[in-house]
């Protein structure tokens, strides 16, 4: 899942270097934490946040094959 996460990041980004995702896993739940160039992080948000909304639905679909539950955060 983290692939998939990192694959869409690092095609909106300018800055490819600098995106970073932590990967937080428990027993039925995973977090991860997505840092990017601060001059980035409007693009991974996105107008009123839709961009957001879309990454996170993405990884809840797949989440839900594998019966987890997931939490997408971006960090300043």
């Amino acid at each position: 899942m983290k692939e998939v996460l990192e694959t869409i990041i690092r095609n909106l980004v300018d800055n490819q270097d600098k995106v970073e995702i932590k990967e937080l896993e428990g027993e039925r739940t995973i977090t991860f934490e997505v840092k990017v160039a601060e001059e980035d992080m409007g693009r991974v948000i996105g107008v009123q946040g839709k961009i957001a909304q879309s990454i996170r639905a993405i990884m809840r679909s797949i989440a839900n094959k594998k019966d987890k539950r997931v939490t997408v955060e971006f960090i300043d």
